[in-house]
């Protein structure tokens, strides 16, 4: 590898795509699930009621479920993330590996 080689890689269009969409990806997911899990803990906070109102007049409460669908999604967002990850990032990576060894 000579030192323009990374240079010249940073230049690469499939490069510079491959960075933009895992940024876009990554940031995306982040700020969904920071949202989704801070607004649950400010609604525990500011709103306690809401989510102590009984489910169906039983003994668990709201937010009982809510809690569960938080932490579903994200299981859910990692799951796209991989699937994401698998089909669309990593071919733009191997091309680049593959233009690399050539």
């Amino acid at each position: 590898m000579t030192p323009q080689d990374p240079e010249r890689l940073r230049q690469h269009p499939d490069f510079i795509q491959l960075v933009r969409r895992k940024q876009r990806l990554t940031w995306s997911l982040t700020l969904a699930m920071l949202a989704i899990y801070y607004g649950f803990v400010l609604m525990m906070a500011f709103a306690p009621g809401v989510l102590a109102q009984p489910l169906n007049g039983g003994a668990t409460s709201i937010g009982i479920p809510v809690a569960v669908v938080v932490i579903l999604l994200s299981f859910i967002f990692t799951a796209y993330y991989v699937r994401q990850t698998n089909q669309v990032l990593d071919p733009l990576v191997a091309k680049l590996q593959q233009e690399a060894q050539q």
